[in-house]
């Protein structure tokens, strides 16, 4: 190992911060597909990082000129990460370090944050600006719950989730874009997939990382106002629905203090009760309002599917009510490819192959739109 220099991140404005933050020193990566990109002639290349956890504990994805090189769990406490060593000089080598965990809404203790980058023998480029900005809003799928692993697996762990394997990353690769997430497992518009009204998305949407509860993240500035107009979506995609039609198929959920219970319901034919279909065409119609308030300039596209096209029908509603009233016309309603058979990853969520068609096909209309 060389003598190696230690640059905290403020230090480094050549070093592209991915993903939702407050503040860079040290830099917390809360959501899915946060983290760090970079251009470096040197021949050796370390991360600091520190990590916490209860449950939970984060995993990251590291890329070395766009070839994924390595996945693991971070161990809690300072550590370092070695991305090179004994490189040849001179030639400018792409970094991407990728959270693959998503917010960790149930873990509190849940950290995860470069601290420093520990270097050697050359000197840090700018990075081309990227074509355009992405930000995707979701649920477990966005999440990349289930993009990696077999088939078989089950276990509600976060060695299942996929920064990589994730459509997210996919589409924004194919555009040469930058790209945000969004997302957290089981929660959805009117409620989670168990009925749970408390884990819905659009409360959370104007806030650095609302899901990241307790003191600490709060200290960290995951509940402050996010600064849109920092970082200007040039497209917005929601894929948000399929835990709400879990809920409807699902029995109510009970309030352990109050006993109050709530449920999504259908009617004894099977199609929805009228006045939950209403509500639930409300919710898509105000979401895109917030999501339209805050990215005046964004294509919104609300892309549905990967895990079945139930809801299509009062997405559409929704949609179609919200374009009524704001009189926007720049919002679509995309339906993307169901993952089934093979396509199928862990926890019968997409695998990598559903989040690459589905990338394909969001690509593809993307550029017809943008």
């Amino acid at each position: 190992m060389q003598n190696l220099t230690i640059s905290p991140l403020s230090t480094l404005p050549q070093v592209r911060v991915l993903g939702r933050c407050a503040g860079t020193d040290p830099l917390t990566l809360f959501w899915t597909g946060s983290g760090i990109e970079l251009l470096f002639t040197g021949s050796e290349l370390w991360v600091e990082l520190n990590a916490d956890y209860d449950t939970m504990e984060p995993w990251v994805s590291v890329e070395l000129d766009s070839a994924w090189i390595s996945r693991f769990a971070v161990n809690p406490g300072t550590s370092r990460m070695c991305i090179f060593r004994g490189a040849a000089p001179g030639r400018a080598k792409h970094v991407r370090l990728l959270k693959d965990v998503q917010a960790m809404s149930e873990d509190p203790a849940h950290l995860l944050q470069v601290t420093a980058i520990c270097h050697a023998g050359g000197e840090f480029l700018p990075l081309p600006a990227p074509r355009c900005r992405l930000e995707f809003i979701g649920d477990s799928i966005t999440s990349g719950e289930g993009a990696i692993g077999a088939v078989c697996e089950t276990d509600w762990i976060s060695t299942f989730f996929s920064a990589e394997n994730h459509y997210g990353r996919m589409t924004a690769d194919a555009l040469g874009a930058e790209y945000r997430v969004v997302s957290a497992s089981g929660w959805g518009l009117v409620s989670g997939w168990d009925n749970d009204p408390r884990c819905t998305l659009a409360p959370c949407y104007t806030q650095v990382c609302g899901l990241a509860a307790g003191k600490r993240n709060a200290a960290l500035g995951a509940q402050q106002p996010y600064d849109f107009a920092a970082w200007p979506a040039d497209a917005v995609i929601l894929n948000l629905g399929t835990n709400d039609w879990n809920a409807f198929h699902n029995p109510p959920w009970v309030d352990p203090e109050t006993g109050r219970s709530f449920k999504q319901t259908l009617a004894d034919d099977g199609s929805f009760a009228p006045a939950d279909a209403a509500r639930l065409a409300a919710a898509v119609r105000n979401f895109l309002a917030l999501v339209r308030k805050h990215n005046p300039h964004a294509v919104i596209v609300w892309a549905y599917g990967m895990l079945g096209s139930g809801l299509l029908p009062l997405l559409r509603d929704g949609l179609d009510q919200y374009r009524t009233v704001s009189g926007d016309e720049r919002v679509y309603l995309l339906e993307l490819p169901e993952a089934r058979g093979d396509t199928i990853g862990a926890r019968q969520h997409p695998g990598a192959a559903a989040h690459r068609a589905a990338a394909n096909c969001l690509a593809e209309f993307l550029r017809s739109v943008l």
